[in-house]
């Protein structure tokens, strides 16, 4: 698992159809920037947990092919 701070919005038009009505956002992760199913509802600049692989696709729901998943929010 990765902390991150949700840096914005990701805006899709066309997308596979299991990703339909999934929110994805970017998140900063030290230099890095991801792209990951939003599972919690963060906003723009919280601090979040963020699981990867395998966990990712368990937390976004059976048959989501997604790579990161925000999963937690943290607490300031």
């Amino acid at each position: 698992m990765l902390l991150g701070q949700v840096a914005g919005k990701v805006w899709a038009t066309k997308k596979a159809p299991h990703l339909t009505g999934q929110t994805f956002l970017t998140v900063a992760v030290g230099k890095d920037l991801l792209v990951c199913a939003d599972c919690v509802g963060a906003g723009e600049g919280e601090t979040v947990l963020v699981a990867t692989g395998s966990a990712a696709r368990v937390a976004a729901g059976d048959h989501v092919p997604v790579d990161a998943a925000i999963i937690g929010i943290i607490d300031p």
